[in-house]
């Protein structure tokens, strides 16, 4: 593949998108992950309103992508993190911690109005191939 063409990424232990984009795009050496919400995928619901239970899917979406990839949560360099509230921070930060525990990615943190499907927190990343 050269620089310049990008593949596009199914990943059958991810949810489906549920807009017109992909997933996730190679590029370039590089993994684009579209973010990925407590979606569970046999059901395409969300896992319950609980924060850490939607974390959990999320990382756990991410990380099925990323394997769809070729890649893995190991080779995440960058992330960027959608929280309806910000308070859910610490709750948050404490699962992330268990899914990057050592050399974990540069990350930013954002809150926002709304998610999809009522969503409590979304994640998307990049990664190396």
């Amino acid at each position: 593949m050269s620089s310049f063409e990008k593949k596009v990424i199914h990943a059958e232990k991810a949810p489906k998108a549920i807009g017109p984009y992909s997933v996730a795009i190679e590029s370039a050496g590089f993994i684009f992950c579209a973010g990925q919400t407590g979606i569970d995928p046999a059901t395409g619901d969300l896992v319950n309103a609980d924060l850490e239970a939607q974390t959990r899917q999320v990382l756990t979406n991410l990380k099925n992508v990323l394997e769809a990839a070729g890649s893995s949560l190991d080779k995440v360099v960058k992330t960027t993190v959608f929280l309806r509230d910000m308070a859910d921070f610490p709750k948050m930060n404490t699962i992330y911690a268990e899914f990057f525990s050592s050399n974990p990615p540069a990350r930013s943190t954002i809150a926002v109005a709304g998610l999809p499907k009522g969503g409590i927190v979304e994640i998307e990343a990049i990664a190396l191939k």
